[in-house]
C-alpha cells in the first residue's frame, strides 16, 4: 500500500504544483508506474476546481466564479495540459512533415495556432461550464468537473497503450512518463475513470447523458489518434496535453447537449 501511495503522490508531483513529501522521490521508471495514478490525480485537481467553484459562487457573480474555477485548474496544473495544447497545435498546423511538426512543437514559443486554439477551448469551456452551472446543481457541476477532468486524463494515458512514444532525444520532457502503459495499469486506471462517470451519475446524470459525454469524448479520442497517426506516426507528450484538453471539453459538449 505504501508503494502505491508513493505512485499516486508521484502522479500528483509530475501532473501538479501540488506539494508531496521528500519521501516519495523521483524516479524515470517509478513515473512510468504512476500512470494508473492519472485519472485519480483528475479527480483531485477536478475536486479542488469545484470547491473553488462552490466557495467563489457564494459572493460572486456566478461567472466570475466559473473564471475563478478554471483560473484555479490552470494554478494547479501550472497550465501543463494547455502548454500541450498550444505545441500539439502549433506543429500539426504549422510542420508540413513530420520532422517539422516535432520541432514546433518542442520550440518554446507560442505561434498563431496554439494562441488561437488556447483562446477557442478556453473559451468554450467557460460557456460549458457557465451552462451547467445556470441550469443544475452545485453538487451536479461538482460531479461533472471531476468526472470531466478524471475521463479526460484516463484517454490520454489511453494514447500510451496503443501508440509508441516518438521523440529520440533524451532531453524530452514527458519521456519519463511516456514509455508504453502495461494492460494492468491501464485497468486501473479505468477504474477509476468508471468511479468519476459513477459520482456522476449519483449525482443525477441519467444514462443518456452520461452515454452522450463519454461518446462525446471517445469520439474525439478517436480523431485525434488517427491524426497523431497518420501525422506523426506515434505520440509526445504534449499530444498527451492536448488529448486531455480536448476530450475534456467534448465531455462537457456532450452531456449538455443531452441535459435539459
Amino acid at each position: 500500500m505504501l508503494q502505491e501511495l508513493r505512485l499516486f503522490l508521484t502522479a500528483l508531483q509530475f501532473f501538479t504544483r501540488l506539494p508531496v513529501p521528500g519521501w516519495v522521490g523521483h524516479t524515470p521508471e517509478q513515473l512510468n508506474q504512476a500512470a494508473r495514478y492519472f485519472p485519480l490525480a483528475g479527480i483531485v485537481v477536478g475536486a479542488l476546481c469545484a470547491a473553488v467553484l462552490w466557495l467563489s459562487a457564494q459572493v460572486l457573480p456566478l461567472p466570475l466564479a466559473v473564471g475563478l474555477c478554471m483560473v484555479a485548474g490552470i494554478l494547479i496544473t501550472g497550465a501543463f495540459h494547455e502548454d500541450g495544447l498550444a505545441d500539439f497545435t502549433d506543429g500539426l498546423g504549422g510542420g508540413y512533415t513530420r520532422e517539422k511538426a516535432l520541432i514546433i512543437m518542442k520550440d518554446s514559443r507560442i505561434g498563431a495556432y496554439g494562441a488561437i486554439a488556447l483562446i477557442l477551448v478556453l473559451l468554450l469551456k467557460f460557456e460549458a461550464l457557465l451552462a451547467l452551472c445556470r441550469a443544475h446543481s452545485p453538487l451536479f457541476v461538482a460531479a461533472t468537473l471531476l468526472a470531466a477532468h478524471s475521463f479526460s486524463r484516463l484517454l490520454a494515458a489511453s494514447l500510451m497503450l496503443t501508440q509508441r512514444y516518438i521523440r529520440e532525444d533524451d532531453s524530452a520532457r514527458a519521456k519519463p512518463a511516456a514509455q508504453q502503459l502495461s494492460p494492468t495499469s491501464f485497468a486501473i486506471a479505468g477504474l477509476t475513470g468508471l468511479a468519476a462517470l459513477l459520482l456522476l451519475f449519483a449525482a443525477g446524470a441519467h444514462t443518456a447523458n452520461l452515454f452522450a459525454a463519454v461518446f462525446a469524448a471517445l469520439l474525439m479520442r478517436a480523431y485525434l489518434a488517427w491524426r497523431l497517426q497518420t501525422r506523426l506516426g506515434g505520440y509526445t507528450g504534449d499530444c498527451l496535453g492536448a488529448v486531455q484538453q480536448l476530450t475534456e471539453l467534448a465531455f462537457y459538449l456532450g452531456l449538455l447537449a443531452t441535459l435539459p
